[in-house]
Parts: C-alpha cells; sequence; structure tokens
C-alpha cells in the first residue's frame, strides 16, 4: 500500500498535478501520523495495510463533512476541492460494496458470530470492520445490523 501511494506521489510530480500531490501529501501524513502513535519497543515497521485502509475511509469521511458544511455556507469553490481531494483518496481505497452488498455482508456476519439480539452488535460491527474494512461506511452498516438484530 505504502509502495503504491508513493509511487502514485512520483507520478503526480512528474505529470505537475498540485492538486493530486497535495492530497498524496497529506495522506502520507496522517499515515506518518498513525505509524508515530503506534510506535512501541516490539513494532517499529509502522501501521498495517488495514490500518492505513482506516486512515484513508477517515479521511473521505471528513471532507464529505466539510464539503457539506462549505456548501451550506455558500462556499461553493472549498465544497469542489474537498470533493477532488475525495477522488484522490478513493483511488487507494478498495470498491465500496453496494445496499446490497453490504446488508448481504450483514446478514452473513450475523449467521457467522451467532448474533441474536441488539447485544451482540458489538460482536457483528467487529466481524464487518475486520473483513470490509474500507470498503463500507459503518455509520450506515450499523443501521442495518439494528434493523436486521431489533
Amino acid at each position: 500500500m505504502r509502495d503504491k501511494i508513493n509511487t502514485e506521489m512520483k507520478q503526480a510530480m512528474r505529470d505537475k498535478d498540485r492538486t493530486r500531490l497535495a492530497t498524496i501529501r497529506l495522506i502520507n501524513a496522517a499515515i506518518k501520523d498513525r505509524d508515530i502513535a503506534a510506535r512501541s519497543e516490539d513494532n517499529h515497521e509502522g501501521v498495517s495495510d488495514a490500518e492505513i485502509l482506516t486512515v484513508l475511509a477517515k479521511m473521505v469521511k471528513q471532507r464529505l463533512d466539510s464539503a457539506k458544511i462549505y456548501e451550506e455556507a455558500g462556499r461553493l469553490e472549498l465544497a469542489e476541492k474537498e470533493r477532488e481531494e475525495i477522488g484522490v483518496i478513493q483511488d487507494f481505497l478498495p470498491k465500496q460494496l453496494s445496499e446490497d452488498e453490504s446488508r448481504a455482508a450483514v446478514e452473513k456476519a450475523i449467521a457467522d458470530t451467532g448474533a441474536s439480539s441488539i447485544r451482540d452488535m458489538g460482536k457483528v460491527m467487529g466481524a464487518l470492520k475486520s473483513a470490509y474494512s474500507g470498503q463500507m461506511d459503518f455509520g450506515k452498516v450499523g443501521g442495518i445490523v439494528k434493523e436486521l438484530l431489533g
């Protein structure tokens, strides 16, 4: 994952694509922040690819929230800039699951974990996060889990 990000950064430099380059640099900074936070005596390598996907998904969510706020405030040029950054970040994320695919994944996770009530929601969400990190919006999925367990 890191190699792909660095390769894309070099390509953006060659292409003189300022927006893409700036966004990839922001991605690298966020990953380095997470690396520093995760360092310990027995972990010198930094975060895993799964954690990088989590960082990227968080970055997308932050930009979606910012774009919405900018639109409400009438700052359309800033909202558009946020959307451009989202497009660059999503290039590094796996394909997002559709609503139907997400529902099927939730049903499978409920069956796999043996969940029977809303009390088991944590087990189901944990299973989904480990299997589908970066592929689904867990805010929306939480509603599906509640609906199916409730």
